[in-house]
């Protein structure tokens, strides 16, 4: 399993190319090899792959617009060969979807399609999830009624380990009901506030998370790519907080 950066979280320091090609070189300086794209500003998908390869870094996933994924199909895989990304993502469904049982079945009508086209290019499409799609609706789980309508071969997940801890939910239990569907995710911990006793997100191993089991799970599931993610980083420097993450990850091994 592959350990690489979310480009989320330094997303403040990538909104122009020459921001983007600065911050793609200080995760290399880290010791990233590949990375998400993703939060990040417009940029020319020919000059963010040569910049890439001249770091020698790759671009796995990217979290792609819900609009383009379904209206623009053809043109965001031929960006995606371009890049020589595998993986297109959707960081959320739309809020239209998370109402009522009539609009998640209209987003899954929406999505099916493109879904099945990405994957026929030989790309794959995945799916993020937050918390509320442990949530319920009409007494169903949104996460279960996702897997019912959807196929492996077509619809991946992009599991995220502290959106899980905050829907309430076995991780692990998660890991497993998920395996063929998880192709790449999200590694991020949970801490506690001093004072209030309120959940924060934080680097790999400063939070209560039990990560040699979870990467240990992933790898058992078949997981290719894991990417640290902090949406967060409480007025920290994130690169810091990535580096504090990719050293934890290297002494468990990756």
């Amino acid at each position: 399993m592959k350990i690489g950066a979310q480009m989320y979280t330094v997303r403040a320091f990538c909104q122009t190319p020459e921001e983007t090609v600065a911050s793609l070189k200080k995760l290399s300086d880290i010791g990233y090899r590949c990375v998400q794209y993703s939060g990040c500003g417009p940029m020319d998908p020919k000059q963010l792959r040569q910049a890439c390869d001249l770091l020698e870094m790759e671009i796995a996933v990217t979290h792609s617009p819900y609009d383009r994924i379904i209206g623009d199909t053809e043109q965001l895989i031929e960006e995606h060969r371009i890049l020589g990304c595998g993986y297109i993502g959707l960081g959320s469904m739309p809020p239209f979807a998370r109402k009522d049982p009539a609009g998640l079945d209209a987003f899954l009508q929406a999505i099916r399609e493109p879904a099945k086209k990405i994957r026929k290019a030989g790309l794959w499409f995945g799916y993020h999830n937050h918390a509320f799609e442990f949530a319920k609706l009409n007494g169903r789980r949104i996460f279960d009624l996702l897997l019912e309508q959807t196929d492996p071969d077509w619809f991946g997940v992009i599991l995220d380990t502290y959106w899980v801890q905050q829907g309430g939910a076995d991780l692990y239990q998660w890991i497993e009901k998920l395996r063929g569907r998880l192709y790449c995710v999200h590694l991020k911990d949970q801490a506690v506030e001093a004072g209030n006793a309120k959940p924060v997100m934080a680097a790999i191993g400063d939070g209560n998370m039990n990560f040699p089991a979870i990467t240990a799970a992933f790898e058992k599931a078949g997981t290719q790519y894991a990417f640290v993610e902090q949406d967060e980083c409480g007025g920290e420097d994130p690169f810091a907080c990535l580096a504090r993450s990719y050293a934890y990850l290297k002494k468990l091994g990756y």
